[in-house]
């Protein structure tokens, strides 16, 4: 299993982009579904969270501006970023908890490479 994320790139302050991943492979079951974020020189953050039952979770610092969603057929979550300001610039990570194969005790975790996401003017 590999998670594939797309989307980042740059924009305006107050613009907006949409990230992606996805999960190659087949799967049993996937638990939660994250994003994180890491500017230079701080810990990485997470910053959405979402589990296999609908429950979502926004940071206090992008809520109501950024949202997350999933599809677990299609074994992909996005997170919509609007009103995107230049402290959201950071490399943006995926996570997906993942019960891969029905003979496993625990499910894994994966992570997408990172996508870059910078907001400049």
């Amino acid at each position: 299993v590999q998670l594939q994320a797309s989307g980042g790139g740059s924009a305006q302050p107050g613009g907006s982009l949409r990230l992606s991943c996805a999960a190659s492979g087949s799967v049993v079951s996937i638990n939660a579904m994250s994003w994180f974020r890491q500017s230079p020189g701080q810990e990485r953050e997470l910053i959405a969270d979402s589990t296999r039952y609908g429950v979502l979770r926004v940071a206090d610092s992008v809520r109501g501006r950024f949202t997350i969603s999933r599809d677990n057929a299609k074994k992909t979550q996005w997170l919509q970023m609007n009103d995107l300001k230049p402290e959201d610039t950071a490399v943006y990570y995926c996570y997906m908890n993942i019960w891969v194969d029905p003979s496993d005790s625990i499910a894994q975790d994966f992570w997408g490479q990172g996508t870059q996401v910078t907001v400049s003017s």
